[in-house]
């Protein structure tokens, strides 16, 4: 059995077991309504009265246009049946006979064009409202996703939640005007109901009866539709990464060079298939379904049409009232269609809000401290590592464990390793990325937890390997480094200076204010190297207490390698530095080395007391220094 019949089995199987959520559950999610709603308030309040008062004149715009023909055909039955005042129009116009007539057209007229214009008005404000509340959430989600914590963005759950959310973000727009139309609907209902009780009050239980099949079989499709979606979030996610890989200008040279183009294309084609498979199949069931219950509906309503029809025959109705009667039970059994379904869709939607209200549901799991203390300007003392071990999330390896080593105040330390030894976990833990399982990190005596995190942020520069390349101008690309001084070209200038990123800069057209990247027009694309410059450029605007440099220079030359790191030397005087690189040129510049393995320190010294021991370091020294012989 291939991936995907596998998939639909288990997705049967869900569907018509206890992992569909029972109607009383779906009915529970409707409580994102309130949530829903608060947001839409906080987007805008005028608007949104706007709205529902627009809805609300428009809501008894039916009935009154119904009554009036009713009027209308009653008034025309009683004059065409009385002798006429003369074979003239002029006739009937001086006999009066036709103004009742004339008065009712114009009031018609009058409710055509108001119902025509509190519909687009309706239109308008729902439009700007639905734009508006789009921007409101998804800047609320860029917020919120800023104040979690990296693992939740090294989780791949978690990033099926996110995934979740952007999606919801901007694609519940339609809900707002489901559930103001559904007000409006309520509103149309109860005055047309008020009508037809009446005249026939047994018809609108017929009506209410002849709906409910198709209610739950809305209510069945809605479920599965989530679960679908739900469960192929992953798959989803991979489809955007193909459609990235597969048209982008930061993968095309490789793509071209390896011939990966067909294989990508397969891969998505396989993928969008089984995905378009499942949906054909549910919108197939949903489609013959709803055309069942709809003929049902239909014969409930010639049923009810025959009987006003018959009692008119009878003489107890009149022929306005027939045109009132079947009127307003028409529009009545399109507007309880409308609404009894319209609340299961909107249950449905609710199951797609809780996906991105659960995502504003996580929280930190860095703790703040409540009383924080200022970070130490300067560093007096320097940095210890106490008994640290820290695992990643979901992982039983320990990344590093049994850490203890100091960091002078102005001391450059260099940390060496392997891939995998634990020198970037030791940067992320050092800036609170995470926070270790055991142990403790302090700072001049301070242990990290009880500094203000923005503030301990703050005064950090990390560069990593991993920059990124924003397509922003050359200025907001450095000046991103401490985004709170705002647009200070002088800083900016002289921190391109210090990364030797200034002669790139000054090259381009248009120099700081150039757009840098491909993704936008006007954009120009830097080479790596010259981006490693840019991004160093952000350490330097920063003028951090504590400075990171995690594999900054791996993309420059020997000679420009040399000259950043003598211009770091001096950006680092007096500041307390770490250094990662598997350049031993570089790192021997550090005041200290750490050699580490397994998440643990095996060696540590200058780099002569290093050499000299002959141990691991010195070994790995040689052999890189070999490769240059």
């Amino acid at each position: 059995m291939s991936s995907s019949e596998n998939f639909a089995a288990r997705l049967a199987f869900r569907s018509s077991t206890a992992d569909q959520p029972p109607l009383g559950q779906q009915l529970a999610t409707l409580r994102h309504l309130k949530r829903f709603f608060a947001q839409v308030w906080r987007t805008s309040p005028q608007l949104t009265v706007a709205s529902i008062a627009l809805r609300l004149l428009s809501a008894i715009q039916p009935l009154l246009l119904l009554y009036v023909g009713k009027l209308i055909i009653d008034e025309v039955v009683l004059q065409a049946g009385q002798p006429t005042p003369g074979p003239a129009f002029s006739d009937w116009i001086a006999s009066g006979r036709l103004t009742l007539v004339g008065e009712l057209l114009l009031l018609e007229f009058a409710l055509v064009v108001t119902g025509d214009l509190l519909s687009r008005a309706v239109s308008l404000v729902d439009g700007i409202l639905s734009e508006l509340h789009s921007n409101t959430v998804s800047m609320e989600l860029m917020r919120h996703a800023a104040g979690l914590d990296l693992r939740h963005f090294e989780s791949s759950e978690y990033q099926d939640r996110l995934e979740r959310a952007r999606r919801q973000a901007a694609g519940r727009n339609a809900l707002l005007a489901q559930i103001f139309g559904q007000g409006q609907s309520i509103v149309t209902i109860v005055t047309l109901a008020a009508g037809l009780f009446f005249y026939a009050p047994w018809l609108i239980l017929l009506l209410f009866v002849s709906l409910i099949p198709a209610v739950l079989s809305e209510v069945k499709f809605n479920t599965r539709s989530y679960l679908l979606n739900r469960m192929r979030s992953p798959e989803r996610r991979e489809l955007e990464y193909l459609r990235y890989i597969g048209a982008s200008a930061e993968t095309a040279k490789e793509i071209k060079l390896f011939g990966l183009g067909s294989f990508l294309v397969g891969r998505f084609r396989r993928l969008a298939d089984a995905i378009m498979r499942d949906n054909r199949r549910l919108a197939t069931q949903r489609a013959i379904w709803g055309g069942v219950f709809a003929a049902l509906s239909s014969i409930a309503y010639y049923g009810a049409y025959a009987y006003i029809v018959w009692r008119t025959i009878g003489g107890q109705f009149t022929l306005g009232d027939l045109a009132f009667l079947s009127g307003s039970f028409l529009r009545l059994n399109a507007l309880f269609s409308q609404l009894l379904i319209g609340v299961t869709q909107i249950a449905g939607q609710s199951l797609y809000l809780d996906d991105l209200f659960s995502f504003f549901d996580i929280r930190p799991t860095i703790a703040l401290s409540p009383n924080p203390k200022p970070f130490p300007l300067p560093i007096r003392e320097g940095i210890v590592f106490e008994n640290v071990g820290f695992r990643y999330p979901d992982t039983e390896r320990w990344a590093v464990r049994g850490l203890s080593f100091e960091m002078k105040a102005g001391e450059a330390v260099a940390l060496v390793g392997e891939n995998g030894a634990g020198k970037t976990t030791i940067v992320k833990l050092l800036t609170r990325l995470y926070d270790p399982d055991e142990g403790r990190i302090q700072i001049d005596g301070v242990d990290l937890r009880d500094f203000d995190i923005e503030d301990l942020r703050t005064h950090i520069g990390v560069i990593f390997q991993d920059f990124i390349r924003y397509s922003f101008t050359a200025a907001e690309n450095i000046g991103v480094g401490r985004i709170e001084a705002g647009p200070d070209r002088p800083r900016i200038e002289a921190s391109a200076e210090q990364s030797l990123a200034a002669p790139v800069i000054e090259k381009l057209p248009l120099a700081y204010d150039q757009p840098l990247g491909k993704l936008f027009a006007n954009g120009r694309d830097l080479s790596g190297g010259e981006w490693q410059k840019v991004a160093i450029a952000r350490a330097y605007m920063r003028d951090a207490e504590l400075i990171i440099l995690d594999e900054p220079t791996a993309a420059l030359d020997a000679k420009a390698e040399a000259e950043v790191f003598e211009r770091f030397k001096r950006l680092a005087r007096g500041k307390t530095a770490v250094l990662i690189s598997h350049r031993f040129s570089t790192v021997r510049m550090a005041d200290r080395i750490l050699v580490l393995s397994g998440g643990a320190i095996i060696e540590a010294g200058s780099h002569e007391e290093l050499i000299a021991r002959r141990g691991v370091y010195a070994e790995l020294f040689e052999l890189q220094a070999a490769g240059y012989r």
